[in-house]
């Protein structure tokens, strides 16, 4: 296999950028992890007395891991069923003993109470090492619950750095944030093209963009969930919950409008065919990108709040089918009716109670 081939195979392993950035995203996580597993040894070797702790260090590891879900509930939800799934092992070592076939038995055992605790596949596969751990090492002097103290040991421990030294998830919600408004404008750029000059593949480039939109707002709204649990907790997140409860508004209304965008967008899509040009419409929704442009850079820059919403008010008022698109067939006007939900949604990511935003929009 050439070098070529070799990178049409496996194309990750050639990407540097995406390589650098996992490697920086990784870097707190990796501190957090190694003074963690550090602390949790130290505490059960010097502290309590234990020989090799080694399910202290192991335990520590799994419950913070490198996922984007850093919320206190995960760690200890993760810290607690392992602690579980080590002190099962070590019941049955006692009433089973240690051999070949006894891995089978506890292991399987082992995977199925996981299961039942988590639908995590990885949790499931963490608490089985841990099995493994205790089945095939000797017993430890003071006794076979050694473990499950180095178990405890290692949960506290997790909650305790999560709180004190804490990732901080803003940053990957900003980057979800400003995805998910690169997206839509691009898509609304391209059916702004679509409008004024009949352009099929720039609607079905925008109905494509949309589509793949949805990821990205699932990662936000993960982002900014961890985000939230953690500066509950957090000493040094806690001034910034005002700033996530912001977000967490806006993520509910964009996550609303890009729905409805993307029901109009298949309508465009199937309008433009008939290859006349639309430039009214086509205005609309080019001062529609504009709003929804800036509404992504009032996250960073909250004074421009007033502007999005001053923007917003303006497309609102040019949502009249007997106006807009006086005499036009009734496909253009239902196109019109159908941004009427979609600038609610917007001005509501905006800020504006969703009932005046209501009251906003002309009769028809």
């Amino acid at each position: 296999m050439n070098a070529s081939s070799l990178r049409s195979a496996v194309p990750h392993l050639f990407d540097l950028r995406s390589s650098g950035e996992r490697a920086i995203d990784s870097l707190v996580p990796a501190l957090q992890i190694a003074i963690a597993a550090t602390i949790s040894y130290a505490f059960a070797h010097f502290v309590l007395g234990h020989a090799l702790p080694l399910i202290a260090v192991t335990v520590t590891i799994s419950s913070l891991g490198f996922v984007r879900d850093a919320r206190p509930l995960r760690v200890l939800e993760t810290a607690v069923g392992m602690v579980i799934g080590i002190a099962l092992s070590e019941v049955m070592v006692l009433l089973i003993g240690q051999g070949t076939w006894q891995i089978a038995v506890v292991l399987m055992i082992t995977l199925v109470v996981a299961r039942v605790l988590s639908s995590s596949n990885a949790f499931a596969i963490a608490a089985g090492v841990q099995s493994m751990l205790v089945i095939l090492l000797p017993v430890p002097p003071g006794g076979p619950f050694v473990r499950s103290i180095d178990g405890i040991v290692a949960g506290v421990v997790a909650l305790a750095v999560t709180a004190l030294l804490p990732r901080d998830p803003r940053r990957f919600a900003s980057r979800d944030a400003r995805r998910l408004f690169a997206s839509l404008t691009d898509a609304l750029a391209s059916l702004v093209i679509a409008l004024e000059k009949a352009d099929e593949p720039a609607a079905e480039h925008a109905l494509e963009g949309l589509r793949a939109t949805q990821p990205v707002i699932d990662s936000w709204a993960a982002s900014l969930d961890s985000a939230a649990a953690i500066a509950r907790i957090s000493p040094f997140l806690r001034r910034y919950r005002p700033d996530l409860l912001a977000q967490v508004r806006v993520l509910r209304g964009m996550d609303l409008a890009t729905r409805n965008l993307r029901v109009i967008a298949r309508r465009i899509d199937f309008l433009v065919r008939d290859g006349v040009p639309r430039p009214v419409i086509a205005s609309i929704m080019a001062s529609l990108g504009t709003s929804v442009e800036l509404l992504g850079q009032s996250l960073d820059d909250p004074l421009l709040g007033d502007t999005v919403r001053v923007g917003l008010v303006a497309v609102v008022e040019r949502l009249r089918p007997d106006t807009a698109v006086k005499g036009a067939p009734v496909t253009d006007s239902v196109v019109i009716l159908m941004m009427r939900p979609l600038l609610v949604d917007l001005l509501t990511a905006a800020d504006l109670p969703v009932d005046k935003a209501r009251a906003l929009l002309p009769e028809v």
